[in-house]
């Protein structure tokens, strides 16, 4: 599952991107279309409850889950025509789950704004319009295929075009495909359609260094939140990719140090990595032992065959029963035999439904 960093160009993407990455491969420089060729990173997401499930189980071994993250080159107004890099950062869009947009929310006159003046709302709605009007362009293609094979009676198709006729509306008036009310249904059908404003969107408002203890305060800040909450039904959150750079260099010790004397306890990149996942529809099981405590993902809503699968193929094959623990009672009574006595510890079966963290050992057949 992949999250596309996205944006108008010089807005901190790249340098955002380096910052959850803790890397420097992509380039970041004050001029638009410094990323051309998307750069592609693996992202640890932070999990507190492996520390204590390591104390649990007393091993030296800890694996975190992980999530990739895109850095996409920057858009501009046009992009659906092919302005710019359009076509090529429309593509490298489609091939993502889920959008996390940078917004630019601080002033700096040596970063240039390839529009003028800040205006994060403005901007937003620049890279939500080219979207919107890909997407315009896609629907109406399928319409077309659509309706010549409904004409047969297929009820699939019949499906199809009821669907796309109420879409192209929705989407002429500028919303997003992922804001028109659908049934269970039509969401897997819609999934079809591969439409960009369909995935699901978070917003990172790219604050100044002083201003990320006030970031909530900040005018811009306020600005996005008001706006992506009605119009897009969507998240934000604050973040200064700028201190996250600067950390890059600096030890655990040095970078807590660091924000404390910004007046922060975080500078909000594990909280963005932490609301990707989130987005992405993913939770988190763990398994703990003596060799190692893991953090396994998986999507929300999936059964236990499912879950043991991502461990190995024949776990899903020849599954049996799973040992299941809640990560709250397991760590409220500190140890897996004191979590048995109490009667906390359930063998389900097949039809069980993963909470994210839940605690496990698979039982099945070889």
């Amino acid at each position: 599952m992949k999250a596309g960093i996205v944006g108008l160009p010089n807005v901190g993407k790249s340098t955002l991107f380096n910052a959850l990455t803790r890397s420097r491969k992509a380039e970041a420089a004050n001029y638009p279309f410094c990323t051309i060729d998307p750069n592609i990173g693996v992202v640890v997401v932070p999990d507190e409850r492996l520390q204590v499930l390591q104390a649990i189980a007393k091993t030296k071994v800890v694996i975190p889950a992980a999530i990739e993250f895109v850095d996409i080159a920057g858009l501009v107004a046009g992009a659906s025509k092919g302005e710019g890099l359009g076509n090529k950062f429309l593509a490298n869009i489609r091939e993502v789950d889920a959008i996390l947009q940078v917004v630019r929310c601080f002033e700096d006159s040596d970063v240039v704004h390839t529009m003028g003046e800040i205006d994060p709302v403005r901007d937003i709605e620049v890279i939500t319009t080219e979207l919107v009007l890909s997407d315009l362009e896609a629907v109406a293609k399928r319409i077309d295929k659509a309706q010549k094979k409904a004409k047969s009676g297929d009820k699939e198709a019949l499906a199809e075009v009821a669907l796309l006729e109420r879409l192209s509306p929705h989407l002429n008036d500028g919303k997003t495909a992922n804001t028109l009310e659908v049934s269970p249904e039509e969401k897997s059908l819609m999934r079809m359609f591969q439409l960009l404003t369909a995935k699901p969107v978070l917003f990172a408002c790219n604050v100044a260094e002083d201003d990320l203890a006030t970031a909530e305060a900040n005018p811009f800040v306020q600005k996005v939140a008001n706006y992506v909450r009605t119009h897009h039904d969507a998240a934000y959150v604050p973040i200064s990719a700028k201190i996250e750079s600067e950390l890059i260099e600096l030890s655990p010790e040095e970078a807590k140090e660091f924000l404390k004397d910004l007046g922060v306890d975080d500078s909000g990149v594990s909280s963005l990595i932490r609301a990707s996942y989130e987005l992405l529809g993913l939770q988190t099981y763990f398994t703990a032992g003596e060799k190692e405590v893991r953090a396994w993902t998986i999507e929300k809503g999936w059964k236990a065959p499912q879950a043991a699968g991502v461990i190995h193929t024949d776990f899903e094959k020849g599954f049996i029963k799973a040992e299941v623990v809640a990560y709250q009672d397991l760590s409220s009574l500190g140890s897996v035999s004191a979590a048995r006595d109490a009667g906390k510890y359930r063998l389900e079966g097949k039809e069980y439904i993963f909470h994210d963290g839940d605690v496990v050992v698979f039982r099945f057949n070889n």
